[in-house]
């Protein structure tokens, strides 16, 4: 891997759709860089600190999200001198987020009021009475002709179709939830999936027309659904749970055909791969390096510099894995799983159960059986598989890259000084990542995957 050098931000980052171009929140400046170059394409000044930022989908347009005014801001690249403002007034906005078509904002107000349909093309917006969330509760269909909108009202949940071209409503479907958490599209749009809070095991699909195709419950006490995620190819269904299992459902009968248990104690003939992140110190001895004797150290002063590097050990099994018991008198417990993320191939699962949280599973779906086990020294903070091929990258906290293959586990120094990345981000075109820090961000550019991988620790 080769890295840039870092560069101030101090908040969100993103990549351009086109992948082109990395969005970053310096204050309440927007930044806009060139991805081959890092150069500043543009400048633009909002009116208070950026706390959110969203491309549209044509990546001519970004919106900022100055939540603390409450206001939104919206730029064009193409058109410099182009500016948009949304202010809901006393309403106030807790959410923004882009239409399909990229020439309409929606906005959620305070309290969930509303939901407000703004169009860039005139003065026209639209709203939508009693929306169920903020930032979740609105999905759209892959093809952009439709959006999905939960709403409550009369203590009853509610799906409304609407059509992104005219934004009218097509039609109201009430849902059996006690409490809607979320909904999602399926990739190939033929099916909308409805899950309820953490206090009700429930998972509902629903076709586009708002019949019922199935209910799936695991067990009645206890808490429920912690994640949802469809796979790329619309297939299957996984759901994680607080009981430390993921559900696999198919899209056939919508039934579970397979179940992965996160156990604390791992066992054979399980043959999947353990790697265990280890210290490697290097020892570096200045003591020929001297070039006169005034020079010379003094008593104490003669000790090797070490650098702490890392490596990944393959553990044999069994192997007992370091697990935290949440406090049972506390609400939201860390345990279940917490993080569900799908290769691109719709091949392979990696899953963190929140109650072991330096631990990252990862599941061969094909074969139905766990493929690798990665335990690091620091909680994972995030997993992202490239969008090209089947390859992983997780960062820790700390100043190390941890990447994973079906052909094994690499440990990848991160070049730069007091360096902790916190979060990572693919560009579209799996060329390279966005690296963050606290203060800092930096770009890596990945080389391609070799059929028989070369990489070592060291890479």
């Amino acid at each position: 891997m080769e890295f840039t050098e870092p560069y101030k931000q101090s908040g969100p980052c993103s990549f351009s759709p086109n992948a082109r171009f990395i969005a970053v929140a310096v204050d309440y400046r927007l930044v806009i860089r060139d991805v081959l170059t890092l150069k500043v394409v543009q400048l633009y000044s909002c009116l208070d600190k950026i706390t959110y930022i969203e491309w549209a989908l044509d990546s001519e347009y970004i919106l900022c999200g100055l939540y603390k005014r409450p206001m939104i801001q919206a730029w064009s690249l193409t058109q410099p001198d182009w500016t948009c403002k949304i202010d809901e007034g006393p309403a106030g906005i807790t959410y923004a987020r882009w239409s399909p078509d990229s020439r309409h904002i929606l906005t959620t107000s305070e309290f969930q009021l509303r939901l407000t349909v703004w169009s860039l093309l005139n003065t026209a917006c639209i709203h939508v009475q009693w929306p169920k969330h903020g930032s979740k509760g609105v999905s759209f269909t892959k093809d952009g002709k439709f959006a999905a909108v939960c709403t409550r009202r009369d203590c009853k949940d509610y799906v409304n179709l609407l059509s992104c071209h005219t934004w009218e409503i097509i039609s109201v479907f009430a849902v059996d939830t006690l409490d809607l958490a979320d909904i999602q599209w399926s990739p190939d749009d033929s099916a909308i999936v409805i899950w309820d809070s953490s206090l009700e095991y429930k998972i509902l699909i629903y076709s586009p027309d708002g019949r019922c195709l199935s209910k799936y419950q695991a067990y009645e006490s206890g808490l429920g659904v912690k994640s949802v995620a469809w796979s790329p190819c619309s297939q299957f269904l996984a759901v994680g749970s607080y009981d430390q299992m993921l559900r696999v459902l198919n899209h056939l009968t919508w039934k579970v055909f397979a179940e992965f248990t996160h156990l604390s104690t791992v066992r054979a003939p399980c043959s999947a791969a353990v790697f265990k992140e280890v210290d490697e110190p290097l020892q570096l001895d200045m003591s020929e390096l001297t070039l006169s004797d005034d020079l010379v150290p003094q008593s104490g002063d003669d000790a090797p510099e070490t650098r702490i590097e890392v490596r990944y050990d393959v553990m044999e099994l069994p192997i007992n894995l370091p697990c935290q018991k949440p406090p049972a008198d506390k609400p939201n417990p860390k345990q279940g799983i917490g993080l569900v993320s799908w290769s691109s191939d719709s091949l392979y699962i990696c899953t963190r159960n929140d109650s072991m949280p330096t631990v990252l599973w990862i599941w061969d779906v094909q074969h139905l059986e766990l493929a690798a086990i990665l335990i690091q020294k620091d909680p994972v903070r995030a997993a992202a598989w490239d969008p090209i091929c089947t390859r992983l990258i997780l960062c820790t906290g700390s100043s190390h890259l941890y990447m994973w293959t079906p052909s094994g586990a690499y440990c990848i120094n991160v070049p730069l000084t007091d360096s902790s990345v916190t979060d990572l981000k693919w560009n579209f075109d799996g060329s390279c990542l966005l690296l963050k820090d606290k203060e800092f961000f930096c770009c890596a550019a990945v080389p391609m995957l070799q059929e028989s991988s070369d990489y070592s620790s060291d890479d």
